[in-house]
């Protein structure tokens, strides 16, 4: 059994224990929640994320987003010459044109 939840939680299904479970999905901090139930699996969760923010705030520190915008990629030097090149010619930066490529395939797939 596999669902979001609101958060952005992702959540399994423990058949030998019976209960479901969960980690928050996009930050590296183990914030974890379980439940035998739909709504105490909700309940449970939101008050994982109430005390994340609570411990992060105690220790003064930021609570982590959930991404920068920055990822870095490994592909063949033939495709990065021809995005760079082609960036060149466009007169746009690589990041431009390699971010509207993404965007575009992500949206007409």
């Amino acid at each position: 059994m596999n669902s979001l939840l609101e958060y952005r939680g992702n959540v399994e299904y423990s058949a030998p224990d019976h209960c479901v479970h969960g980690k928050i999905i996009g930050i590296s901090a183990l914030v974890t929640y379980e439940g035998v139930d739909i709504s105490s699996l909700e309940e449970a969760f939101k008050d994982s994320v109430d005390d994340y923010i609570e411990f992060c705030e105690e220790k003064g520190i930021a609570p982590e987003k959930e991404y920068s915008g920055r990822f870095q990629i490994r592909t063949m030097p033939e495709i990065h010459k021809f995005y760079a090149d082609y960036a060149a010619v466009k007169g746009e930066k690589l990041n431009t044109v390699v971010s509207r490529a993404l965007v575009n395939f992500c949206f007409w797939e």
